[in-house]
């Protein structure tokens, strides 16, 4: 499998160019690997009908000189050749013209560029009809003179011969011209063209691996019932010939026909795994403007909106909360809110004016984006929401509006880790940090136009007054209420004392204070492991 798909990649760089070529060079390659591969497809049609009307059809009765016959199509075949080649080359380099002038320019391609691209296999294929069908009337008129039977068996055979090389050119053309047909439509969406559609593809390659061969086969049954004296081993021969042709031919077409079709289905395919990966970065190369195109432009657009939604998702989150996004996508926002219980802490920096006023604005803005990260890392360790930033204070909520196992027993060790690792990162900062918990409303405010998703209730005022009375009456700058401390688990209660009790400001009744045993000097590793953090 690993060895088939190295195969399979190899090929495809061959064919379409090393990564990151220049618009001139995947032209030059084309234009030469068009030139082989049309030409090899013309020499070996006309090899086939050179054999297959003089060694395989028998010839019909009446003729005074096959020999002189056979010689006489025989130079007719080599003169053609050598006339005709060079104004196959010489017009299919015209048609390519278009390809060659937008190569050489790092510029968008004007509308006939465009075309000429997009229906340059379409147009190869409509010169080599042209070719091969002046060589199948001017053969059966030479012919004609000798005997109507045999125009009519030469022109048939040489008709036949062209369907199979301009649909094997067609087929070819559009594959080798795919790098050149992606750049162009990267430019820009092509219009639908029914001319590239899958509908004419299957009929080309049906025309070609049944249509041909079977109207050889009629052929080949009109003249044993014309030809006098034509043996049973003739009519065999001929038709183990068609038959062999048809089967080679028709699984080379059918299969050049069905990756046609199915490259690109394989490239959305592959694109939609990545997508189902994570990797909202897939696209894949249009290089083609029938239903198949369509289907790769509508993945590319289908990624670009969905790498959108994923950078506004990602937008929200970072102004609101993951937390709150991922509530407001699943549950719809609506206007009010719902009455929990929940936790909150309130920090906010001491002089922060005098600060503003002594250092350069880049520098206070440097220290409040360290401050808040800080802020921003610790609560998200700990399972809680920053619900807000005001000016130099942060408000963080625990159980709102994903509910938590011990919100309060979370927010209290969220702020003695935040207590503590803003003095030792940020000594020249002083920030208060206030804990309180209890029932508030949780909800959308403001109007359906513009409206914030915020937490209001007794608690969060006062925690802010205990963030307030810290900055100046505890040793650690962080208070808590007694209640919030009674409904944490036991486990973190450990870590705080009780206090007496106050009349915070603005409030009526009486907070019992809890503050934070010492914490003990950070050990060596913690040491390493701070400095590593910074």
């Amino acid at each position: 499998m690993a060895a088939r798909a190295v195969t399979k990649k190899g090929l495809h760089g061959r064919l379409d160019g090393p990564p990151g070529a220049s618009r001139a060079m995947l032209e030059r390659r084309a234009r030469w690997l068009l030139m082989v591969a049309v030409g090899g497809a013309n020499l070996a049609g006309a090899l086939f009908v050179l054999l297959f009307s003089t060694f395989v059809m028998p010839d019909p009765p009446g003729i005074a000189d096959p020999a002189h016959v056979r010689l006489v199509n025989l130079l007719v075949f080599c003169a053609y050749l050598l006339f005709g080649a060079p104004i196959g080359v010489t017009w299919g380099m015209w048609l390519f013209r278009p390809v060659r002038t937008f190569a050489r320019h790092e510029r968008d391609p004007t509308e006939e560029e465009r075309r000429g691209v997009l229906r340059g296999p379409l147009r190869l294929m409509a010169m080599q009809g042209t070719l091969w069908g002046l060589g199948a009337v001017g053969w059966a008129v030479i012919d004609a003179p000798y005997s109507d039977l045999l125009a009519l068996k030469v022109g048939m055979i040489t008709a036949l011969g062209g369907v199979t090389t301009c649909a094997i050119v067609y087929l070819l053309t559009e594959r080798l011209l795919r790098p050149i047909a992606a750049v162009v439509m990267a430019a820009g969406p092509a219009q639908y063209d029914a001319w590239f559609g899958i509908t004419p593809r299957t009929m080309l390659a049906w025309a070609l691996g049944s249509g041909v061969p079977v109207l050889g086969l009629v052929a080949a049954a009109v003249a044993a019932l014309v030809v006098d004296g034509m043996s049973l081993t003739q009519l065999a021969v001929t038709i183990l010939v068609l038959g062999g042709v048809a089967l080679l031919v028709g699984f080379q077409v059918t299969y050049f026909a069905a990756r046609a079709i199915a490259d690109p289905v394989r490239s959305v395919r592959e694109g939609l795994a990545r997508i189902e990966r994570g990797d909202l970065r897939a696209s894949v190369p249009v290089y083609d403007a029938s239903e198949l195109g369509r289907l790769q432009a509508g993945f590319n657009h289908m990624a670009a909106g969905l790498r959108e939604n994923e950078r506004l998702r990602d937008l929200f989150g970072r102004h609101v909360g993951e937390d709150v996004a991922r509530h407001a996508l699943e549950h719809g926002v609506v206007l009010g809110g719902e009455t929990c219980d929940a936790a909150v802490f309130f920090v906010d920096l001491q002089g922060s004016t005098h600060l503003a006023a002594t250092r350069p604005p880049g520098e206070v803005v440097a220290l409040l984006n360290a401050y808040f990260g800080v802020v921003v890392e610790v609560v998200a360790e700990h399972g809680g929401l920053i619900n807000k930033f005001q000016g130099d204070a942060a408000l963080a909520v625990f159980g709102a509006p994903e509910r938590l196992e011990d919100p309060a027993g979370q927010a209290l060790a969220a702020a003695r880790e935040l207590s503590w690792r803003l003095r030792e990162e940020l000594p020249q900062l002083v920030a208060g940090i206030g804990v309180s918990a209890g029932q508030v409303v949780a909800g959308h405010i403001g109007a359906e136009q513009r409206l914030e998703y915020t937490v209001i209730g007794d608690p969060v005022n006062e925690a802010a007054r205990l963030s307030d009375l810290a900055k100046t009456a505890a040793p650690d700058r962080l208070l808590a209420s007694a209640a919030v401390v009674a409904s944490a688990d036991q486990s973190e209660a450990a870590h705080w004392r009780l206090g007496s009790a106050v009349t915070l400001r603005g409030r009526t009744s009486r907070t019992r204070l809890a503050a934070p045993f010492r914490r003990p000097p950070p050990s060596g590793l913690d040491r390493v492991i701070n400095r590593l953090r910074r």
